[in-house]
């Protein structure tokens, strides 16, 4: 019997395209030297790739292993699928969900593209630092330490899960990490980066448009240009150019 690594590998390909596989090569920026350089895919769309995580929510984590050492997109993808649907399956169980969240961490290297961060860190690393009252990182001062370890790494996609993990604490109305990692992070060069940092000062715009106001009174001037321009679409055209102006 094939093991589930392998059963999840053969859904996916079924479920694959050569013509999406394209799509995808190119979307994703996988030329020489681009962010996604040398990645492949098999041409899975998103929701066939979430239903075959879904089939497959009880694979172990050594199974799970062994997708996120795949060569290719989707397997890594549908791995770290399977681990959201893990941690949300398992709501009241909080040794499982430090587990997943453990896990996860220890892969996140493997979390090598800005879709497979942004679909699943808020998912597990967000929502087990916003929610866990039992673990030490539930210390707003310790799930900061680890949220600024990862913003400190040399790794881009360990950036950037600190920066969109902190969607959690958003949405609970919490906006003083968002804040921090935008001015911890002003001077990274990765356009990733600095578009990661405007989507979650949008986010907190939706939420508290004078909260992303005087945020941007002090910083404005001091943010890059990308970062300002996602943080302020949503305001009015005469204020947009009048922030572009500082």
């Amino acid at each position: 019997m094939k093991n589930a690594a392998q059963q999840i590998l053969d859904a996916l390909k079924a479920a694959g395209t050569p013509e999406k596989a394209a799509v995808l090569r190119r979307f994703f920026k996988t030329g020489p030297g681009e962010y996604g350089e040398g990645d492949r895919f098999l041409g899975v769309t998103v929701p066939a790739t979430r239903a075959v995580a879904k089939a497959h929510a009880d694979a172990p984590f050594a199974e799970l292993e062994k997708l996120l050492e795949n060569p290719f997109h989707e397997a890594r993808l549908c791995a770290l699928l399977v681990l959201v649907e893990r941690f949300r399956a398992a709501k009241r169980d909080a040794r499982e969900r430090r587990r997943v969240f453990e896990f996860y961490l220890a892969h996140a290297r493997r979390c090598d593209n800005w879709d497979l961060v942004d679909l699943t860190a808020p998912k597990i690393v967000g929502e087990f630092l916003a929610e866990s009252p039992d673990a030490p990182e539930a210390d707003p001062r310790e799930r900061e330490k680890l949220l600024f370890r990862l913003a400190e790494s040399d790794c881009l996609w360990e950036r950037r899960i600190a920066v969109v993990s902190a969607l959690a604490f958003i949405r609970r109305g919490d906006f003083s990490i968002t804040f921090r990692l935008a001015e911890k992070l002003a001077t990274d060069a990765h356009d990733l980066m600095r578009k990661a940092n405007g989507w979650m000062l949008r986010e907190v715009g939706k939420r508290s448009r004078a909260a992303l106001t005087a945020f941007l009174e002090t910083r404005a001037a001091t943010l890059p240009r990308t970062t300002l321009r996602y943080a302020i679409e949503h305001y009015a055209p005469a204020e947009r150019t009048r922030w572009r102006s500082l």
